[in-house]
């Protein structure tokens, strides 16, 4: 019997890792620590999508570089404890972690203690971001739902249903509104 129990999570686990994108830990990309934190109840309500109205990145050193600055911006211009955002995601296909799942973002005032923040890398107001990085926010959204830390009746959001902003661009908001789970 015991054997069958530790069958089932194992399989439950690959199925899960499978769900998930590559995300790149704090560790890995030079994070600061942190000088504050709120914990979050899971499962959230929102999955709310952001642009870094900056450059954008193609390989996981620049990428890397680019949430650097991003948590660099936030701590250090805006005051902050930490990146605002729970994870953000570069043109390389990866996922790179801020807040994490379970950690009340700074990232849209109206939806900062039910949802999860997801910035893409670059500047979408006149084009969408790559298939990589599109897929990697679907799969990290997935991830998520499987994981138990978004709702699998999530709604989807843009960072501008939510504050007067241009964020997540206009091309990729009209984009997202196409996505299944936006209302």
């Amino acid at each position: 019997m015991n054997a069958l129990v530790v069958v089932a999570v194992c399989l439950h686990l690959a199925l899960v890792s499978a769900q998930c994108p590559t995300i790149i830990t704090r560790a890995q990309w030079g994070a600061r620590a942190a000088t504050g934190s709120t914990a979050m109840t899971n499962p959230v309500t929102y999955a709310v999508i952001h642009h870094g109205a900056s450059g954008t990145c193609t390989t996981m050193d620049t990428c890397k570089a680019m949430v650097r600055s991003y948590q660099n911006q936030h701590m250090d211009a805006n005051g902050w404890n930490d990146i605002g955002y729970s994870f953000v995601v570069g043109e390389d296909g990866n996922a790179y972690e801020g807040r994490g799942w379970s950690k009340v973002g700074a990232h849209s005032p109206a939806y900062n203690t039910n949802s999860i923040g997801i910035c893409v890398i670059g500047n979408f107001m006149t084009k969408v971001p790559n298939t990589a990085a599109l897929n990697t926010v679907k799969s990290l959204i997935a991830c998520g739902v499987s994981l138990g830390k978004i709702r699998s009746d999530y709604t989807l959001r843009g960072h501008r249903d939510g504050t007067a902003t241009s964020c997540p661009g206009d091309s990729f908001y009209a984009l997202i509104r196409t996505w299944p789970r936006y209302t």
